[in-house]
């Protein structure tokens, strides 16, 4: 199953006699919630699922978006629906960084389907509504280790021995600049492969060979062991979509950078290089 689905291809199943669950997961870094916007206009038959409550846990030592609790993240799924014997789209306002999220998160719980709009919400062109559905409660029962998971320890390991991404913009990862976290720079090892560098101006996926010759330029192959980590899992997640479309499997540290700052003892490097 694809990774990433066009609106027109959506579009149809939707249309069809098995149409997938479909969630919003609208979302803004540090921003107010979204779902006064999904209220207003949505998919016709989405369900809103928001980031910071439902699809991470409270902030704290493990960083800004820390695993949530498993029993409730599978309480939330089922009640939007979700059940692992029909697929899942999800979609966001457009960068896909809150869907891939969401995509990440239900295929580490062992979901078996599940795709991201490409392009988000401004790729859809058929309607939109304001009436907010009630799905019949589903029954998936999360069961973790569906998609690889790295710890800090995992991260660093992984930076020496294979082959680490840092999915944050370039200047957060040289350390020029950190709006978010206690510290700037980055993970000793990892190589900067910014996320923004995944989709082409139109907010889509570049295609699988491009990313794919993207990936191999930092030495990514099918074949090779490859984790990726951002600000706080988020970002991170969009990076593993796109290796994904590129068949490329990798890891994601689910605390990475957020987590990583906030110990002490934890060594950081600064600089373009990765050293």
């Amino acid at each position: 199953m694809n990774a990433i689905i066009s609106a027109s291809d959506l579009a149809n199943e939707l249309a069809g006699a098995n149409p997938p669950v479909l969630l919003d997961v609208r979302w803004q870094l540090g921003g107010p919630n979204l779902r006064p916007e999904y209220e207003q206009a949505h998919i016709p038959g989405a369900v809103f699922v928001d980031l910071d409550a439902e699809l991470a846990g409270p902030a704290g030592s493990g960083g800004r978006h820390p695993l949530p609790d498993l029993e409730a993240f599978g309480t939330t799924m089922r009640v939007a629906g979700v059940s692992a014997d029909r697929s899942v789209v999800v979609y966001d306002g457009g960068l896909n960084w809150a869907a891939a999220r969401a995509w990440w998160l239900l295929g580490w719980a062992g979901h078996p389907s599940v795709r991201v709009l490409d392009g988000g919400l401004a790729a859809w062109e058929g309607p939109l509504t304001a009436e907010i559905p009630e799905p019949a409660v589903g029954t998936f029962t999360p069961v973790p280790g569906g998609l690889p998971l790295l710890d800090a320890d995992g991260a660093a390991a992984l930076a020496r021995n294979g082959l680490l991404l840092d999915a944050r913009a370039a200047e957060r990862y040289r350390g020029d600049v950190e709006p978010i976290d206690p510290v700037g720079g980055h993970i000793p090892g990892a190589v900067s492969a910014p996320t923004a560098e995944n989709v082409a101006e139109s907010g889509r996926f570049r295609s699988a060979a491009e990313l794919s010759d993207r990936f191999k330029g930092f030495g990514a192959t099918a074949d090779s062991e490859v984790g990726v980590y951002c600000g706080s899992g988020v970002s991170g997640a969009h990076q593993v979509l796109a290796l994904a479309v590129a068949d490329i499997p990798a890891a994601l540290y689910v605390g990475s950078w957020s987590e990583w700052s906030r110990d002490g003892d934890r060594p950081v490097a600064t600089g373009p290089d990765p050293q």
